[in-house]
């Protein structure tokens, strides 16, 4: 790891300061970048988790796509844990600390609109960030784009039955625009993009051109991810310096869902003898969240000033902190997970790959 990546969480930590400071000091600057929008999609964010995740998907070579049926059953525990379990989960946690433990320290008539701001954060799977993800843990970029394509495709269906029957409304308004808009920025146009540099750098270069341009297009991923970091928390700087113990209160049963989804799902691929390379973005992928359409649909159905709009606004603060600790434990314990695999594999007298 180059010395910039050794200390990510260093620059994170220095990036949320940054990044409140200005939002409580100069709002006027997060203000204009806050309305350049479309559908509710912000298009400076867009526009660096481009800068992210491009660089991924340079990497991905669509003629490879047909060996992802090989990780059927990294595919099987990510799709468990994203429709199954994440969603009920998090409505049972909103239930017990917002609804119960932290109730006397909220106001009492925004409570239930925290809970269904945390059940809509956790009822859509993340789309973009988990390329990012994905790739500090080393993981299988075929299944990463392959989970995240299904994924997709499945929320155009489940998203609106699933948050209608946990919120218990008969119906509810999904912002189709800024979900489709949201697919087409952050999945399709990026792989366009990808697909065109990587054929054109093969063309000219052949592979030594395409690893020498990935390794430089490394660093811009990750300047774009602390600059999005800081957007994001300088979007809201003004609000977490005004409601300190709120967002606090709000962020524990996000933070709890996510380290128990992971950990769920780290530890399914593990026991069904999964690689690695592909336990670690499915443990990503089922644990983080479609924060824009999140955001969105909580605005559409609560108001911008409603607890919904807020609890998922918590949501965004505490994904890309939170997530990059998942990717530590990831990495860290790559050993221990390979050790359980070697010894499933022996029993069943399967090679280990």
């Amino acid at each position: 790891m180059s010395l910039f990546e050794r200390y990510l969480s260093l620059w994170v930590a220095l990036c949320i300061v940054v990044g409140v400071a200005l939002g409580h000091f100069q709002p006027g600057i997060f203000h204009a970048a806050a309305a350049m929008e479309i559908a509710q999609v912000n298009l400076p964010v867009a526009v660096l988790v481009w800068l992210m995740i491009i660089p991924m998907l340079v990497k991905i070579d669509f003629g490879a796509l047909h060996q992802v049926k090989e990780h059927w059953r990294g595919v099987g525990v990510t799709l468990f844990i994203n429709w199954a379990v994440k969603p009920f989960s998090m409505a049972a946690l909103g239930w017990l600390f917002i609804g119960h433990l932290f109730a006397p320290y909220l106001p009492a008539d925004q409570i239930q609109s925290y809970i269904a701001g945390l059940i809509i954060l956790a009822a859509a799977p993340c789309t973009a960030m988990v390329f990012v993800w994905s790739n500090l843990t080393g993981g299988e970029p075929h299944f990463t784009l392959s989970q995240v394509a299904v994924n997709d495709v499945i929320m155009v269906f489940a998203f609106a039955p699933i948050v209608g029957l946990l919120l218990g409304l008969s119906a509810i308004t999904v912002p189709w625009e800024t979900l489709l808009l949201s697919v087409a920025l952050y999945i399709v146009v990026p792989v366009i993009i990808a697909q065109v540099m990587r054929r054109s750098l093969l063309a000219r270069g052949g592979e030594a051109a395409l690893a020498a341009a990935l390794k430089r297009m490394g660093s811009v991923s990750l300047v774009a991810l602390l600059a999005t970091l800081t957007l994001l928390f300088g979007f809201q700087g003004e609000q977490i310096i005004a409601q300190p113990l709120i967002i606090a209160l709000l962020a524990v049963p996000i933070l709890i869902q996510v380290y128990f989804n992971s950990g769920l799902a780290y530890l399914l691929n593990r026991a069904f003898g999964v690689d690695h390379c592909v336990a670690g973005p499915s443990a990503l992928i089922g644990a983080s969240n479609f924060f824009e359409l999140a955001v969105a649909t909580a605005i559409v159905l609560f108001g911008f000033e409603s607890g919904a709009a807020l609890a998922t606004v918590v949501g965004v603060l505490v994904e890309v902190p939170v997530m990059l600790s998942v990717v530590k434990i990831t990495n860290a314990s790559k050993s221990w997970y390979e050790s359980g695999r070697a010894v499933r594999h022996r029993m069943s007298g399967r090679p280990v790959k």
